[in-house]
């Protein structure tokens, strides 16, 4: 049976993507953001009482956005548990609406990753365990899963690259995509190789930017001016830090957290109308949509050989093009669920999914740390 929270999300926005203008922080692009999504929902800051905030770059962003736009919130939260962190926001946000610890909830993120360099924005932590060995992370990490993949499945360097060549063609289509050439499956496996077996095309980009979503319990939602989309379910799972101390490489936490988000959701994957997986590099996708009950564990290779996931494919996957061809500001889960908000409320364009009610959204923290699931509705799955 169909279940759901209660909350809706009423207004998202993306900041200024790409590369940001000399001395631009990430609480600009925060707070540029929030701005935009409120104007979405037809609300002010002064409505804002619950904020969740947070990025690689500041220490304490819930302090920094609230001063910086003057908010006061009654509640907040500024937990990092990397790339998932904002669908773990959801999950806080919708528990904190459902008991009136606020009324309006502000998620927001940014990040000047590209301009300031990935090491400076997102400096690695010593492993005594790890670091002697010298591995270039996270690629190496996600490559030892690409490599065990391929030895247990038989899962091909030309599958992985589909992966990519799939979320180029969905960015062609987003005129907000970084990425604006054709890509081919020889072309991702004729690029440098960053970390066997994944070339630079495998791997996402290096973009700044930022993004923000507002939400709100769904009586309130109705009365608002935009078309409101509702959180249906959620779930999170950690497994490890350490690459070295992951269970299982070629099985995620995303088994636990969609298992949760279904449950919750009163759904399945057979649902699902449109999935947006955190893609920060092709074995993701994959992982994924094995994880999340997409296809059975070892068959992702096939599923997206020969367009599975690209248009036209048999379920359409990271339709904005993506942390490959899109954008990834070191932290794309926020990116992820603006644009399965954008699917359900029908504002994608050229890209656009036919009719979708149900919508995935999956963010992937640390080295296939952690792993959290949204499902979103239309108003008439609510």
């Amino acid at each position: 049976m169909r279940k759901g929270t209660g909350i809706a999300v009423v207004g998202v926005a993306e900041s200024d993507l790409g590369v940001s203008s000399p001395e631009t922080t990430p609480v600009d692009l925060m707070a540029q953001a929030t701005i935009r999504a409120l104007r979405d929902a037809g609300l002010s800051p002064g409505e804002v009482d619950g904020v969740f905030a947070t990025t690689s770059q500041l220490r304490m962003a819930p302090l920094a956005l609230c001063e910086y736009l003057g908010l006061k919130p009654r509640y907040f939260d500024g937990t990092n548990i990397g790339g998932s962190s904002f669908m773990a926001h959801v999950g806080r946000a919708v528990a904190a609406l459902q008991a009136g610890l606020c009324d309006v909830a502000l998620i927001a993120y940014g990040s000047t990753q590209r301009s300031v360099s990935r090491a400076a924005a997102s400096p690695r932590e010593p492993n005594p365990y790890e670091t002697p060995y010298r591995p270039v992370l996270p690629p190496s990490a996600y490559a030892m899963a690409a490599a065990r993949h391929m030895h247990d499945y038989g899962t091909t360097r030309e599958q992985l690259a589909e992966v990519a060549v799939a979320a180029r063609k969905w960015a062609l289509m987003n005129p907000d995509a970084w990425e604006k050439a054709p890509l081919t499956i020889e072309d991702v496996l004729a690029s440098r190789m960053v970390s066997s077996p994944l070339t630079v095309r495998d791997c996402c980009l290096v973009t700044d930017g930022g993004g923000a979503m507002v939400l709100t319990r769904a009586d309130r939602a109705r009365d608002l001016s935009s078309l409101p989309v509702h959180v249906l379910g959620h779930g999170e799972w950690l497994s490890h830090q350490s690459i070295s101390r992951m269970p299982d490489l070629t099985q995620t936490g995303a088994v636990q957290s969609g298992a949760l988000a279904y449950e919750m959701a009163g759904l399945d994957a057979n649902d699902v109308d449109v999935a947006i997986l955190y893609d920060a590099f092709t074995i993701c996708t994959m992982l994924f949509l094995e994880d999340l009950g997409f296809c059975s564990k070892g068959e992702a290779g096939s599923f997206v050989e020969s367009g599975g996931i690209a248009p036209g494919g048999r379920l359409p996957v990271n339709t904005n093009g993506g942390g490959l061809s899109y954008c990834h500001p070191g932290m794309y889960g926020m990116l992820g669920m603006i644009e399965a908000v954008r699917q359900l409320r029908g504002e994608c364009g050229e890209r656009q999914v036919a009719d979708p009610n149900i919508a995935l959204a999956h963010g992937n923290g640390g080295v296939l740390s952690s792993e959290c699931t949204v499902i979103f509705g239309a108003a008439e799955a609510a």
